[in-house]
Parts: structure tokens; C-alpha cells; sequence
């Protein structure tokens, strides 16, 4: 997956190195595992988020996606494919909470309920704005702009990992920012995407 790792900031690694890094963390190398962390908690981040549009609950399942990952090294037959592999990993267990929540406030008869004048209120404006927005996307859209618009990566890296073509990666971000500019009123993603980098795990 080249180019995922020649960015600045605590996940930068040298093109190649993840075909040795996943092998050392699989043979229990804490540097190794913590790397993998730090490179890819983000992304998992993203695509969680994507699927549960709940920070809270996207910033567990990332966390927790990796824990497992980690632990199950040695069902990722081809080290290269390890970012592919985790984020299909997130993204089934988010589905997995989104229908496990869904199923809970059903019985409690909550099912339609919105979340509180509070809950609301207690997040950072910009933030809530991009959530909002992104409320309007498909599944696919949000995660092809998440990691493209927050994460930088590339509409090759986007291909690889979600398992789609760069064309698609391609229509599904021109889909997306033109449904969210039209949805927070011409005011471009990347802009709210940059107001909040700092600020989304």
C-alpha cells in the first residue's frame, strides 16, 4: 500500500516497512505493535465513525479493533494487505455495536429518540457541524472522505484498503463533498475537516 507511510507525524514509516513491522508484532515485538498503533488508530478511527457517526462510540471500536487485531496477527496471511485487513475488521465491528445499540434502544422503546439538548450542545461546534454533515452520506462516501479528507491518504490507498477502484474512490469523494458543502451551506469539508483534526482522536 505505498504512500501510506511517508507522512509526517507518529504513524510515518518507510515505504516497505510494513511487509517486516507486521511479522515482528506478530512474534509478540512491542515496538513493532505500537507502531501499528500509532499508524493506523486514526484510519480505524475514520471508518468506525463513518458507520457509527458517534465519536464516542468510534473512538471504542477503533481502540478495540486494534486490541484484537493485534491479538489475531497471525489470520493476516499477507502483511502488506494488514491495513485492508483491519479496517474490514472496524467496520464489522461497528455494524456488529450499531446493531447491538439499535437492538437495545428498540426494547426500550427509544429506538427514534435524538440524543439530548446537552449531548449536543457539549460538542465542539465545528465538530457537530462535520457530523451533521456527514449524516447525509452513504456508508461508502463517509469512509472516502474520512480518510481522504482527515487522513490524507490517497484515492490508491482508499482503493487498496476498502477494496474498491480509484474511480469509484474518486466518485464517492466528489458525491460526498458536493452533498456536504450543500449541506453546511458552500462551506467546503476539508475547511470543517481542518477545523477539527486536532480535535477528533
Amino acid at each position: 500500500m505505498p504512500g501510506v507511510f511517508r507522512r509526517d507525524g507518529p504513524g510515518v514509516m518507510e515505504e516497505g516497512e510494513l511487509a517486516d513491522l507486521v511479522p515482528r508484532a506478530r512474534g509478540g515485538d512491542r515496538a513493532a505493535r505500537e507502531a501499528l498503533v500509532r499508524a493506523f488508530l486514526r484510519p480505524a478511527y475514520a471508518v468506525a465513525l463513518s458507520v457509527l457517526r458517534n465519536p464516542a462510540d468510534a473512538e471504542d471500536v477503533a481502540q478495540e479493533s486494534l486490541v484484537v487485531a493485534l491479538e489475531r496477527l497471525d489470520q493476516c496471511r499477507e502483511p502488506e494487505r494488514f491495513p485492508a485487513w483491519l479496517l474490514q475488521s472496524v467496520r464489522n465491528r461497528a455494524i456488529a455495536h450499531a446493531t447491538r445499540t439499535s437492538n437495545r434502544l428498540r426494547l426500550v422503546g427509544g429506538l427514534d429518540a435524538p440524543r439530548s439538548h446537552v449531548d449536543r450542545e457539549s460538542e465542539p461546534f465545528a465538530r457537530r457541524r462535520l457530523l451533521d454533515a456527514l449524516a447525509v452520506l452513504g456508508d461508502a462516501q463517509r469512509e472516502v472522505v474520512l480518510l481522504h479528507d482527515l487522513e490524507e491518504w490517497t484515492h490508491a490507498e482508499i482503493a487498496d484498503a476498502l477494496g474498491i477502484s480509484e474511480t469509484m474512490s474518486r466518485q464517492h469523494l466528489f458525491v460526498a463533498r458536493r452533498a456536504m458543502r450543500k449541506r453546511l451551506g458552500e462551506t467546503a469539508p476539508d475547511e470543517v475537516a481542518g477545523r477539527t483534526r486536532r480535535r477528533i482522536p
